[in-house]
């Protein structure tokens, strides 16, 4: 068995992360990899009515600081994750990605031959969870591999 483990650093994926390291222990899993995504994509701001906004140099290094700023904290949740696993005795491949996060999981997942996704449930209620959905929600639509969402 493949487990893939989702993290971002929050209390939930930390939670997805303890459930892998059960379900390891206690099957015959081969491998175990943990991943992040990260957002990398940079929108140009709009104007009024929709116009673009004349990007100045300036915007470009504020968005290409945004950028190295989201990888730097996902790496730091990725060793972050691989620290839990090796206090468990558990080997881990760590992988990195940017992209859209379910997307880049889902694709990772089948093109890796997963056999499990595991992955936090995201604390949205109410009409947010509607509106905005939520990359575990996304995971399980489009994945074409088991996921366990973990609360």
């Amino acid at each position: 068995m493949k487990i893939l483990v989702c993290t971002d650093g929050s209390k939930e994926s930390l939670r997805a992360i303890e459930k892998a390291c059960k379900i390891a222990a206690g099957c015959e899993v081969h491998e175990v990899s943990v991943i992040n995504v990260y957002e990398g994509k940079v929108d140009i701001p709009t104007g009024t009515f929709g116009y673009t906004h004349h990007t100045t140099d300036a915007d470009i290094e504020m968005f290409k600081k945004a950028r190295e700023v989201a990888k730097e904290k996902s790496k730091k949740s990725l060793l972050e994750a691989e620290e839990i696993f090796k206090e468990k005795n558990i080997k881990v491949n760590a992988i990195l990605k940017e992209g859209p996060a379910a997307e880049v999981i889902s694709e990772i997942a089948e093109q890796e031959g997963f056999d499990l996704i595991v992955i936090g449930r995201r604390g949205i209620n109410g009409l947010k969870k509607l509106f905005l959905g939520s990359v575990s929600n996304a995971v399980l639509q489009q994945a074409n591999t088991s996921v366990l969402i973990v609360k």
